[in-house]
Parts: structure tokens; C-alpha cells; sequence
């Protein structure tokens, strides 16, 4: 299903920068009311300078953050859900408080969103819901625990798109490889590897809106990565062999 985004009112969760920033001034450039969040209010400020959009700080991590969200931000046209952590290391080495961390931004959060949005998506006669997962998706080593949460809402879209199947609601999940964002400074580990290439992420917002407004239910980026999941798939094997070379990683 085909989505007009100029004129709609639109919810970017962790657009305080990288992804999310991007994606808020590709949508003021279409005109829409925008309403950025995140947990860090300057940037969340700085971005909404730039773009015109409405600034929401908010702790995804918490029942009440969410539930604070979904009141002051007020129903929104279309849903990006965007915000995500992540951790680099051996699951052993990794704190408990780490893993429900991710496990709260990355999977609960997008779950509960889109729980709440919904009804009044479906009032209106329509809506769009998008998830930003990740190559991760086929299994990282050393991001085993975001993999899984990249994974778990990649399943949480599929079975929701078939769920919502002529409602007027549609899903798209975008699967980026390396963005240039501070997510690797800040997971603890910068991406050093020439190939894949690190894609800015205007593009990444870019090809994304496109996806959204063309009702693609699914977007890799580049687009070859899709190859690698489905390689992954296939071949589960050889595949992992080969990402230890050259695979993706995000």
C-alpha cells in the first residue's frame, strides 16, 4: 500500500540524531508535522531548529515514558520506529542491565508503539507503521544480543503486515548495513572495515521515505544486502564462514 507522506503528521523515535535526525528533515522537506524523540533534549532541541519539528523527550525504556509519549506527541499519520542501542562484546561479558536495555529500546518499545498507535490509525482509515531493523539480523558475532532484537522485530512486522492485511495500515522494515551515525562510538566499538562502506545517513532516510511512500514492505540497504540474507538462509554455513571476511555488520 502506497503512502502520501507530504502534509501527514509523522512520529520519529531516536531522532535526535543519526537515522532519526536525517529522517526529520527529509519529511520537513515534504512538508510534514514532524515530532522527533529521544532521551537527549539538546540535541532533540538542535534538531528541531533545523527541521521545524516538535521536540518530545522521552524514556523508551519505561511504561510511563511510552505511555507520556504516546499522549503529548497525540496519534500520528505515519510511525517510524527508529530508535535502537547497541552492545559490543561476548554475551557473557555483557551486564544484565545491557541486555534488557536493548531489549526495551530495540524490541519492546517498537511493540508497544505500534500497540498503542494503532486503534487510532485504524479510526482514521489508515496509517503506516515502520520499523528500522538491521543486516544484524542474520547474526553478528560479538552483537549477539542485538542481533536477536533485530531479528525479533523483523518477525514482529511480518506477522503484524499479515495481520493488518486490508486494514489500510501498512508495514515497511528497513534493513541498513554500517550508517555513519555515533551508534558504533557509542556501542562501544567503531566499525573499521573498508567493505561494506559506511552509507551517510541521509541517504539512509532518504531511501527509506521512498520505500514508505512506494509501499515497499521491505527495504535493504544497499540494496545487495538483501542477497545476504537470503544467502544466510540458504547456506546458514557458508554464509557465516564468508562474514567473517567481508560480511556485513552494523
Amino acid at each position: 500500500m502506497t503512502t502520501v507522506l507530504r502534509g501527514r503528521k509523522v512520529l520519529v523515535t531516536g531522532g535526535s540524531s543519526g537515522i532519526g535526525a536525517a529522517t526529520a528533515l527529509a519529511l520537513a522537506r515534504r512538508d510534514c508535522e514532524v515530532v522527533v524523540t529521544g532521551r537527549d533534549e539538546r540535541a532533540l532541541r538542535a534538531v528541531a531548529a533545523r527541521t521545524g519539528a516538535h521536540p518530545l523527550a522521552a524514556d523508551l525504556c519505561s511504561p510511563e515514558g511510552l505511555a507520556r509519549l504516546v499522549e503529548e506527541a497525540g496519534p500520528p499519520d505515519v510511525l517510524i520506529n527508529n530508535a535502537g542501542l547497541g552492545w559490543s562484546g561476548t554475551t557473557e561479558a555483557m551486564p544484565g542491565t545491557e541486555v534488557r536495555r536493548l531489549l526495551a529500546v530495540n524490541l519492546a518499545a517498537p511493540v508497544e508503539l505500534t500497540r498503542m498507535l494503532l486503534p487510532a490509525m485504524r479510526s482514521r482509515g489508515g496509517g503506516h507503521i515502520v520499523f528500522v531493523s538491521s543486516i544484524a539480523t542474520v547474526g553478528v558475532g560479538s552483537e549477539a544480543v542485538y542481533s536477536a532484537t533485530k531479528a525479533g522485530l523483523r518477525a514482529f512486522a511480518a506477522a503484524l503486515r499479515d495481520e493488518l492485511d486490508g486494514q489500510h495500515v501498512a508495514v515497511t522494515t528497513v534493513f541498513p548495513g554500517a550508517v555513519r551515525t555515533p551508534f558504533f562510538r557509542r556501542r562501544g566499538q567503531e566499525y573499521t572495515r573498508s567493505f561494506p562502506r559506511m552509507l551517510p545517513p541521509e541517504e539512509v532516510a532518504e531511501r527509506m521515505l521512498r520505500a514508505v511512500e512506494r509501499g515497499e514492505q521491505e527495504c535493504f540497504l544497499p540494496r545487495w544486502l538483501g542477497l545476504a540474507c537470503r544467502a544466510n538462509g540458504l547456506l546458514p554455513g557458508t554464509f557465516h564462514r564468508l562474514s567473517r571476511w567481508f560480511g556485513p555488520t552494523s
